[in-house]
């Protein structure tokens, strides 16, 4: 970094410019932090129009050189959004939040994206990275059409697409796919990088995730499974609101629900179908099944 303007200075400059913001604000109007944002699939960021990604370019890689444009200052008005959330953060710990989002970019892109991410930091208690909301039809494409070389990989990228449908998620920007903060992944780099490597690994590896975030590819075999994932792996003596929301915010652990941070959620079906059955077996059980007139085959 010796010919680069350091990391810790961007960050330091994003948080005072956040600061300074955030005072001249507050001597002029009441400030609204209720998210009133347009960041569309599909839409354009400052007067850019963004051509739409074929699934081969989503599977590419994180896309840096050239980076998508910025986003818009407001929130696409036709998607419901994530509620702003709370963190109590100190300044080190603002600056540290910042250094784990920048981790993902290389230093040619972080004089940019640091004021970005600390104004997301700011106004959305977390770094969602909105300028990496893909320009593509977010959906369920049939398995064939993926560009992978494992046919499995090429499922979970099909499921992971399934949940941030913005007819199936609750709030797809945010990553959310259902229950209020159930996250397919923390931002939308996690997103880019998990698909590049589920589109290059073969049926000899294992991807590695950690609350959203690729450990990385390891070898295995073919009855390995493809995938390993967890998600809020917190101790029990630190795992109160509070803690979650900072660490959340930190973006080093994230709640998954069931079925988002796992890619399998199969929306209302799941329930149903599972408190149906397990009512039957309930009543199969218990002595007053004949009151019911429920008999066995």
């Amino acid at each position: 970094m010796s010919r680069e303007t350091p990391l810790f200075v961007y960050i330091k400059l994003a948080l005072f410019d956040r600061r300074r913001e955030k005072e001249e604000m507050a001597t002029t109007v009441t400030v609204n932090t209720t998210p009133n944002l347009t960041i569309g699939v599909g839409g354009s960021g400052r007067g850019r129009q963004r051509d739409v990604l074929t699934l081969t370019q989503l599977c590419s890689g994180l896309p840096i050189d050239p980076m998508p444009p910025a986003p818009s200052q407001e929130l696409d008005p036709n998607l419901p959004h994530a509620p702003v959330r709370s963190h109590n953060l100190s300044r080190p710990q603002q600056e540290l939040a910042l250094t784990n989002a920048l981790r993902y970019f290389p230093e040619s892109c972080h004089r940019v994206l640091a004021p970005e991410f600390a104004r997301e930091l700011h106004l959305y208690g977390h770094i969602y990275m909105y300028r990496f909301i893909p320009n593509i039809n977010m959906r369920a494409y049939p398995v064939e059409e993926y560009p992978c070389v494992s046919k499995s990989a090429a499922a979970v990228i099909h499921m992971i697409m399934n949940n941030l449908d913005p007819r199936v998620a609750q709030f797809p920007h945010e990553l959310v796919t259902y229950g209020g903060n159930g996250q397919v992944f923390s931002n939308w780099a996690q997103f880019w990088l998990v698909l590049h490597y589920l589109s290059t690994m073969s049926d000899q590896q294992t991807l590695v995730l950690y609350s959203g975030h690729p450990l990385g590819l390891f070898p295995s075999h073919s009855l390995a499974p493809r995938l390993i994932i967890t998600n809020g792996m917190v101790i029990p003596n630190y795992s109160t609101k509070d803690m979650y929301d900072d660490m959340f915010a930190l973006g080093v652990t994230m709640y998954g629900q069931m079925t988002a941070g796992s890619y399998c959620y199969i929306g209302p079906q799941g329930i149903v179908h599972g408190t149906t059955v397990s009512t039957i077996h309930l009543t199969t059980v218990h002595s007053f099944k004949n009151s019911l007139h429920i008999y066995d085959d």
